[in-house]
C-alpha cells in the first residue's frame, strides 16, 4: 500500500510535468490522478490543408508549381529517408515519469556514450523518481547511435531515451 507521503511526492510530479493523467494499481490497490482541465482534439481533414498549401504556393509567384511539387517531394524523401534509418534502430524507453541521469553522480563520466557497444545487462543511465535511483539496462545487443534525452532532464513514461543498433 501506498504511504501518504508517497502519494503527495506523486502528485506533485504529475503537476510538474506534461503528463495529465498517472495510474498506479499496487497490492489491490488503485490509484489514478488527473490534472484538471478540459481535453480537446483537434481533427484535420487533408482535403481542409490543400487550399491553404495552393494559396501559399500562388503567393510565391517566382516559384513554379513544379518548383513548389519538386521541393515538397525532397522534403518527403527526406524525411522517408530518416524513417528508414531509424526503422531498424531499438528505442531504449523511459520506464517511468522521473529525471534522467547520464552518469552515477555529477563528476563521473556517463554510462554509455555514442558509438558505445552494450549487451543486455549495461547500465545506459538512472531515472530517478521519488528519490529513488533506477539504474536502466540496455536490454538488447548493440551499438548507441543517439542518446535523444538531456542529462537532469525529467522525462516522461514511454519517452524514446536511447536509439541502439542492434547487433
Amino acid at each position: 500500500m501506498l504511504k501518504l507521503s508517497d502519494i503527495k511526492e506523486l502528485i506533485k510530479l504529475v503537476d510538474q510535468t506534461s503528463v495529465s493523467e498517472l495510474e498506479i494499481e499496487n497490492e489491490g490497490a488503485r490509484l489514478l490522478i488527473r490534472k484538471p482541465g478540459k481535453s480537446e482534439v483537434l481533427t484535420v481533414q487533408p482535403a481542409q490543408m490543400i487550399p491553404s498549401y495552393q494559396a501559399a504556393a500562388s503567393a510565391v509567384p517566382q516559384m513554379s508549381n513544379s518548383t513548389v511539387a519538386s521541393d515538397a517531394a525532397a522534403n518527403n524523401n527526406e524525411a522517408n529517408a530518416k524513417a528508414d534509418t531509424t526503422a531498424n534502430l531499438h528505442k531504449i524507453v523511459s520506464p517511468m515519469v522521473g529525471t534522467f541521469y547520464r552518469s552515477p553522480s555529477p563528476d563521473a563520466g556517463p554510462f554509455v556514450n555514442v558509438g558505445d557497444k552494450v549487451n543486455e545487462k549495461t547500465t545506459v543511465c538512472i531515472i530517478e523518481a521519488m528519490k529513488l535511483m533506477n539504474e536502466l539496462e540496455a536490454e538488447i545487443k548493440g551499438e548507441i547511435v543517439e542518446v535523444l534525452a538531456e542529462n537532469g532532464q525529467l522525462v516522461e513514461f514511454g519517452q524514446p531515451l536511447f536509439l541502439v543498433k542492434p547487433e
